[in-house]
């Protein structure tokens, strides 16, 4: 088979839940310990760090995997969705899986997993582990796919664990209530390893304490023992002056990751870094300094507020929740434009009443259909928005959106393409 042949096989054959969601997801582990059974439990040959959260776990990811590989370790980053290629979700030293591999690796244990009948992220997280191993990485961070306690990355024991944020997402799977979501997050904690949680919250700080403790595990916040200074935008790069409360050591960071969301997540990432260097990693400062200013070059990371053009001025983000809109609102207070234009499109299995009534009604609308399954369909999109008093057209697709956005636009204009990760992943299909 070709590389493309072999993703159609995966595509067609395996439930996805990128494409169709709830059907796609199995809350348990059971085909994930066959398939490591099959490829010799690769799992148990690595040092991993494991990473999960409701927003900026993807973020903080990459930050993390930035600072080992500018540290000089070996590292494999395990993440998802992609926004345009499968391989995005597999790397080392920020270079995606090569084509031949997957294609070896489909051809070589088809059959032993047609029998065990994974989803399609079950064996994608099985590939990777077998690619880490073979490939004998230093360390890998791995991302959660969907909560934690079931999801198919939660059979490794990792040398230190990061929980980012919690706020409600996928409640159907993780519960209707911020406690019950942070209790599937924290099914992550692991016995004597040592967890950081990015932000400290009032409901979900009582669940990580008690299991924390049940487990015997250590347990810090990162915005308890590292405090925000100073915050700008400066020559590009958004500049944070922190306080590390533990030493009274202050540093400024330049990073490029700008959205302004980012600073909860470096907090957590330079409160993590400390146990990863317990466990043996050793990170000098201008190592993180460095790494943290070049995130996107050294990981390929996409989608995160990141400016896709400056004439027309236009900017996305995969922001898809309550909370990661209120973020991507927050962005734009601190920018200066004349008019705002939304691209803006979601998916088709959540209820998004909270994500429109926190949209500005001043703005220009172009809703949207991204090119998957789950995508809603734009006119219901429309429908929907317009009871909260958001005025636009409807377009099939990104594309046509865009261009419709780019022609109404005028200079000083900011067009943000948004609301779903799928919607961002077409964008970046087109700029390419």
């Amino acid at each position: 088979m070709t590389y493309n042949q072999t993703l159609e096989y995966l595509f067609a054959r395996l439930p996805m839940f990128q494409r169709i969601g709830a059907a796609a997801y199995k809350a348990d582990l059971a085909n994930t310990f066959k398939i490591v059974d099959v490829l010799g439990r690769p799992h148990l040959k690595l040092k991993c760090i494991h990473v999960a959260g409701t927003n900026g776990k993807g973020s903080s990811s990459h930050m993390l995997a930035a600072v080992l590989q500018q540290s000089g370790y070996k590292t494999g980053l395990y993440t998802s969705p992609h926004l345009i290629d499968f391989r995005e979700r597999i790397k080392i030293n920020g270079k995606m899986i090569p084509k031949n591999h997957v294609i070896d690796f489909v051809q070589k244990h088809k059959e032993a997993f047609e029998a065990i009948e994974p989803s399609f992220f079950e064996w994608s997280f099985g590939l990777a582990l077998d690619y880490f191993a073979q490939e004998e990485v230093d360390v890998a961070i791995i991302e959660v796919g969907l909560g934690g306690r079931l999801d198919s990355t939660n059979i490794i024991t990792p040398k230190a664990s990061l929980i980012t944020n919690i706020s409600f997402d996928h409640m159907s799977f993780l519960g209707d209530t911020l406690e019950k979501i942070s209790k599937e997050k924290a099914g992550i904690i692991k016995p004597r390893v040592p967890v950081v949680i990015s932000q400290y919250q009032s409901e979900s700080a009582p669940v990580f304490n008690a299991i924390a403790k049940e487990l015997k595990s250590p347990i810090e916040y990162g915005d308890k023992n590292y405090k925000i200074l100073e915050s700008k935008i400066k020559d590009g790069y958004l500049q944070a002056t922190i306080l590390n409360k533990k030493n009274d050591q202050v540093t400024t960071y330049d990073l490029d990751l700008t959205g302004h969301y980012q600073l909860k997540n470096l907090l957590g990432v330079l409160d993590v870094l400390e146990f990863i260097e317990k466990a043996g990693f050793f990170i000098e400062p201008d190592h993180v300094k460095t790494a943290l200013k070049n995130v996107v070059k050294l990981t390929g990371l996409m989608g995160r507020w990141q400016t896709i053009s400056l004439k027309p001025w236009i900017i996305a983000d995969t922001g898809h929740n309550e909370d990661g809109i209120k973020q991507v609102i927050e962005n734009f207070k601190s920018l200066q434009f004349n008019a705002l234009h939304l691209v803006f499109g979601v998916v088709n299995d959540k209820d998004i009443t909270k994500i429109l009534a926190l949209l500005p009604k001043e703005a220009t609308y172009y809703f949207v259909r991204a090119g998957i399954e789950r995508a809603l369909d734009e006119t219901s999109l429309q429908e929907q928005a317009t009871s909260f008093k958001l005025t636009g057209k409807a377009y099939k697709t990104v594309e046509a959106g865009l261009k419709a956005a780019k022609k109404a636009a005028k200079k000083g204009d900011l067009i943000f393409v948004g609301g779903s990760t799928f919607v961002v992943g077409d964008l970046l299909a087109i700029s390419e």
